[in-house]
Formats: C-alpha cells, sequence, structure tokens
C-alpha cells in the first residue's frame, strides 16, 4: 500500500521573493523623507519650525509670505544673528544644532533643539538657505551673505549672495518628493489657516518679537513688536519690574485674540513651589462654544495640553455651562527638569514632572481672579444689548446665549423640592445677613426712609433701583446710564454662593446605603479608586476593595439623593485615568447645589417692592460672581448714557 503524496494547494496573492530577505540601510535621503514625515506634516508645520529657529536667533522682526497656502512657496525671512558659510552647511545636516551647547536634554531653554526641521523640510521640497552673521557677531561678521540650495534632500554647494545681517529660508514645491502627501493637504485657504494659527500663537508668547504673515498677497498678521523690546525680542529688566511685560502681553493678546478680550481679561498671577503662571483669563459671560481659544504656553513654547483644558473646567465650573468655554492665555513659567519637551517631535507636547501641582496652580490661580472681578460682567453683553435694539444689526459675536444647561427649567429630582425649601433664602436684606461690604461700597444712608431708593444713586456701582418691569426684571439708574437686572438669575447666584458656603463651613453629609452595592470594574480602575478613597471619603463617597477588580460602595453624598452608583464609579474611575482628580463627583455635588439655588431663588414674576429690589442690588454688589448665574449666563445689563443717546441719534 502506497502513500499518496499530500497536494499543497498553490499560493496567491504576490509572487514570494526569491532568496533570504537580508537587512540593509537605506539611503540617507530616503531616511530623511521618512523622518520628515513625523516633523513636517504640513505647511503650518514648517512655518512653526521656520518661526522658532528665527525666534531662538534672537530676531526681532519676522515676516512669513505663503503662496497656494504655503503648498508651492513658504519664505520666512528674520533680522536674527545669521550663520556663517560653515554654519550654513552644517544647518542641512540631520541633527546638527547650537541650541545644545553641553549635550544636555534636561535643561533645555530654547524653543528648537532636535536638529530636524531644516533637513526633514529639505528632504521632501526645494529648499533655499540664505544667511549673513550680524555685526557684532565675531570677526568678519556681517561682511559676506552665503546661500546654499537642497533639492529632495540633495544638496548644492555653498555660493556667495546678496542678503542683508539675518536669515532668509525659502521652501518651494512643499512634498513634490513625497507626492502621497500632497492628497492629504487642504484647500490653500485652510492651510493659510494653519499657518496663521501657529504663527499667532507663538506671537502670543513673545511680545517683543514683532510678526507679519502675508499669503498670495493678502496680507493676515501685522504685529509690532512691543515698546521697549531690545534684539531677540527680550525685554529690558526695568520693563519687567515695572510690570510693563503684562501691558504688552495683554496688548499682543488683544490683537490677536480680539480687543474684546483685552477689555474683559483678568490679570492672572500665582506662584507655587518654584513654578510660576501668569496671563489673561475672561469673564465668564466672555465665552465660546469650542475651546480653541484656550492657550497654554510652557517656558515660552506654545503646547496643547489636556491638563489645560481639565483645569480651565474645573475653574469655571461654577460659572458656565458645559458647552460653553471661557477664553484665555497662560504662561507657564517652571525649572526645565521640571517639564519633559522631549515627547514628540513636533515639540507640541509636554510631560510635568508633577502634574498635580501644575493642576492646582491653574485652577487656584484662576478662581482666585474670577473672585476678584466680584459682580462685574463683560462689555460683550451691553453691545450686544445694544446691537439688538439697532435695526437692521445682529449682536456682536462677542456673548453667545447659551441653551438649557443645569438647573435651567424642568421639575427637580423626587426629594429636592423639599430640600429647595430647607435652602430657600429670603432676599437679601429681608431677614438674612448680607454678605460683607467690599471696600468703596458705601452703606445706605440712615436718612432714607424704608423702601425709599438712596438719595445718591451715584454711589453705588450698580445705582439705585427705580422700577420692575414685567415682575422680573429691576431697572437702576446709576451715576451714566442704567442697568437692568434679572432678578432670578440674580438670585440664583446670590443663593447658591450662601449653599456652597455652607456646604465648605459644614462638610459634605453622608447617607449610610442599606445594602452596600458592589461595582464591578477592570483592575486598574478599582486599584485607582481605591488608592484615592481618602480623598473621596472627603467628599461623602465612602468606598472598599472587594477583591480583584471590584470596590464596594458604603455611603454616599447625601445631597446626591438617589443616585446611579455604578455610573458615578465608572465615571470617577474615568476621570482619575485622565486627570487625576476627582472632578467628576465635585461635579455633581455642585450642580446639585446649582439645582437647588435655581428653585430656592425668587421666581420671575414675583413682585418687589422698592427696598427688596434695592437689597437684592446691594447684595450683588457684595457676593463675588454675581455678574453671572451659574450657568454663564449675564445677571444684568449695563447701558452707558451715551450708548442709549445714540439709539436716539442724540450723538
Amino acid at each position: 500500500m502506497s502513500e499518496n503524496p499530500m497536494t499543497i494547494p498553490p499560493m496567491t496573492g504576490p509572487e514570494p521573493n526569491q532568496g533570504p530577505m537580508t537587512i540593509r540601510r537605506l539611503p540617507e535621503t530616503l531616511v530623511n523623507r521618512i523622518a520628515a514625515g513625523e516633523v513636517i506634516e504640513r505647511p503650518a508645520a514648517a512655518v512653526k519650525e521656520l518661526v522658532e529657529n528665527a525666534i531662538d536667533a534672537g530676531a526681532r522682526h519676522i515676516d512669513v509670505d505663503l503662496r497656494e497656502g504655503g503648498r508651492s512657496f513658504i519664505s520666512v525671512t528674520d533680522d536674527g544673528h545669521g550663520m556663517t558659510a560653515a554654519e550654513i552647511e552644517l544647518a542641512i545636516e540631520r541633527h546638527a544644532t547650537s541650541k545644545l551647547p553641553d549635550d544636555d536634554l534636561v535643561h533645555i531653554v530654547s524653543l528648537g533643539f532636535r536638529g530636524e526641521a531644516l533637513p526633514s523640510i529639505g528632504a521632501v521640497s526645494r529648499l533655499t538657505l540664505t544667511s549673513r552673521v550680524n555685526p557684532g557677531n565675531g570677526a568678519g561678521a556681517g561682511e559676506q551673505a552665503w546661500s546654499l540650495a537642497v533639492e529632495g534632500g540633495r544638496r548644492g554647494a555653498v555660493k556667495p549672495a546678496a542678503h542683508p545681517p539675518g536669515t532668509r529660508v525659502e521652501v518651494r514645491d512643499l512634498f513634490y518628493a513625497t507626492p502621497a502627501r500632497l492628497k492629504f493637504l487642504k484647500t490653500a485657504r485652510t492651510e493659510a489657516n494653519h499657518a496663521l494659527d501657529a504663527l499667532q500663537r507663538l506671537a502670543m508668547a513673545h511680545p517683543g518679537v514683532g510678526f507679519t504673515l502675508v499669503e498670495d498677497g493678502r496680507s493676515l498678521l501685522r504685529l509690532a513688536p512691543a515698546e521697549g523690546a531690545l534684539a531677540g525680542g527680550a525685554l529690558a529688566e526695568g520693563a519687567l519690574a515695572g510690570g510693563d511685560l503684562f501691558a504688552a502681553r495683554l496688548k499682543r493678546l488683544g490683537a490677536v485674540m480680539s480687543r474684546a478680550f483685552a477689555e474683559n481679561a483678568l490679570a492672572v498671577d500665582a506662584e507655587r513651589e518654584g513654578i510660576r503662571l501668569t496671563g489673561y483669563i475672561g469673564l465668564p459671560t466672555l465665552n465660546r462654544g469650542t475651546a480653541r481659544h484656550q492657550y497654554l504656553f510652557v517656558n515660552g513654547r506654545p503646547v496643547r495640553d489636556r491638563l489645560l483644558h481639565g483645569a480651565v473646567r474645573g475653574a469655571y465650573q461654577d460659572f458656565l455651562a458645559r458647552n460653553r468655554h471661557p477664553m484665555l492665555a497662560l504662561f507657564l513659567e517652571l525649572p526645565p527638569e521640571s517639564v519633559d519637551i522631549n515627547v514628540h517631535p513636533a515639540k507640541a507636547e509636554v510631560r510635568f514632572r508633577e502634574p498635580g501641582l501644575v493642576r492646582g496652580l491653574i485652577v487656584g490661580a484662576c478662581r482666585h481672579a474670577l473672585a476678584a472681578a466680584g459682580h462685574r460682567a463683560s462689555t460683550t453683553v451691553a453691545e450686544a444689548a445694544l446691537g439688538a435694539l439697532r435695526p437692521h444689526s445682529a449682536p456682536p459675536g462677542g456673548y453667545a446665549w447659551p441653551q438649557g444647561g443645569a438647573g435651567g427649567g424642568g421639575t427637580p429630582p423626587r426629594g429636592m423640592a423639599e430640600a429647595a425649601a430647607s435652602y430657600h433664602a429670603p432676599l437679601p436684606g429681608l431677614g438674612a445677613a448680607p454678605a460683607a461690604r467690599p471696600a468703596g461700597v458705601p452703606e445706605t444712608g440712615s436718612d432714607s426712609a424704608p423702601g425709599a431708593a438712596p438719595a445718591n444713586p451715584h454711589a453705588y456701582p450698580l445705582g439705585a433701583a427705580r422700577a420692575q418691569l414685567h415682575g422680573t426684571y429691576v431697572v437702576a439708574q446709576t451715576a451714566d446710564g442704567i442697568v437692568i437686572v434679572d432678578q432670578h438669575a440674580a438670585h440664583e447666584r446670590l443663593v447658591y454662593e450662601r449653599m456652597k458656603r455652607q456646604l465648605a463651613e459644614g462638610g459634605v453629609a453622608r447617607q449610610i446605603l442599606l445594602i452596600p452595592e458592589v461595582v464591578e470594574l477592570d483592575q486598574p480602575a478599582a486599584e485607582r479608586l481605591v488608592a484615592r478613597a481618602g480623598e473621596l471619603a472627603e467628599l461623602g463617597l465612602a468606598i472598599e476593595p472587594f477583591g480583584p477588580g471590584a470596590v464596594v460602595a458604603r455611603e454616599v453624598p447625601a445631597l446626591l439623593g438617589e443616585v446611579d452608583i455604578q455610573g458615578l464609579l465608572r465615571d470617577l474611575a474615568d476621570e482619575l485615568a485622565e486627570l487625576g482628580e476627582t472632578l467628576a463627583l465635585r461635579e455633581r455635588l455642585e450642580a446639585v447645589c446649582s439645582t437647588m439655588a435655581c428653585h430656592g431663588s425668587v421666581r420671575a414674576g414675583r413682585q418687589l417692592n422698592l427696598e427688596e429690589m434695592n437689597a437684592l442690588l446691594r447684595e450683588m454688589e457684595a457676593t463675588p460672581h454675581s455678574g453671572q448665574c451659574n450657568h454663564g449666563r449675564p445677571t444684568y445689563v449695563e447701558l452707558k448714557l451715551a450708548d442709549i443717546e445714540k439709539l436716539f441719534g442724540r450723538r
């Protein structure tokens, strides 16, 4: 009996390689093109890298010129230190840089340091580098300019050229050597906008440098260097001590982010354990529908970090609905060894050694600035109101009215009505002690009869009450205009602030579960929760480990009432993984306080006497954050007399 040989089916697909595969070194031009894909993903990335080089070179003026959004032509010209012929030839070598003199990757003080930008750009385009050393940078400085061309990674010879002191980099036909990348580029307008955004971020961080951006002959950006700026965009030490840096920074932020931001920005200046935070944040009533107007700079470097967005959400959670975002620009200065900037080739991400400390500093500094603003609301509220009153005129985009939001109406959960009744506070001045009166706000004159308006409305920021309209709006007269107050929104904020004080003074009451609830999670999530059990207990949530991958909840915050413990713990575990903070539970507690304040405040439609109206105004002046309700809507609109006169053609 013979064995039949096993039949092997024919292979499908491409023919197999003949012979063994051998390892080989890729050509240098191909290596550079592969590496360029990480550093230069679009024209804006090339602009960013070249402008950062110019800033590191001490430039005071940087001019950027684009054609077709940077696809066909990019030019970056600066008046920095410049380069010699030998330095130009070395500059296009991969990992050649002047910014790491001691080969120290820990103490990095420059924007660039990897030595990848120029060789990466040259590998995928036609690049021309022209430079002339500025006078004072060495023997023979400034006598001759030199130029070098690189085409698809193949370099030419260094040749004499005509050029003023400084450097000019021209990039033509970007990605011509990698046609596949061209297919992923967007329209010229979109690519130009990306380049504009990258340049604006660098401009905000360096007010001492002037920037221009021109695209196809159209000027997109023109910023002059700040007064007092020295070579390299620095400011004199005397100017720093005198606060000119803050003034220059605010002027630059206003030019980039909008005039409305400069008019409604709050200064931030805080320091903790060697980390300093400065910058400006917008009033809550100056908000946007996205977080794209939130900027973070670390040691002068614009970065995109999710830590910022989480910290800002925590700082503004009392003042804005979840779908609204404030405008701000924060500048973090910390020792280089406390932050790792060598995370990604594009240098847009960083890692902090102590992220909890950084987040706490951002939250605390922002909340302190918001509290110092008192009852102030943004000027864009009045501008929107005046715009709506003018015929055939739309309100400006400085303020958008958020829709919905917690506490915006509807039926409270079961038991909420009783809780609201227990927290229901009478109108300020009628049986309740008002908050401490801020400096500069006088007491009501003793010669005023009960229920009468103050004799001098000029003495109060929010003026003296004159009338109530439609049972909802209080109209007050000020020294130079009128104020219209939404009585429900205003009193909601006052009650909410009172409830928060009680919560801080008395702690969070707990409710013991009749039957402890076991929640199954994945092992890392359970470990994160158990590791923070002590902090959760301070917020009224008592948990214990219950075997591998599970925890048991024995007590919950009483304010939450009937709560989905399974969902709560899962959200907390996710929050800890993302931010390292128990933000979800705090938000839920404060959301309940907000809802209770809404149902415990004076309702629209209730008639108020003059004494009640004036008491409401005085309490608003003495209460922080009273310029907006708990959801970011303004509590009052102030109209100046000059603006009212314009409506009637008197001016």
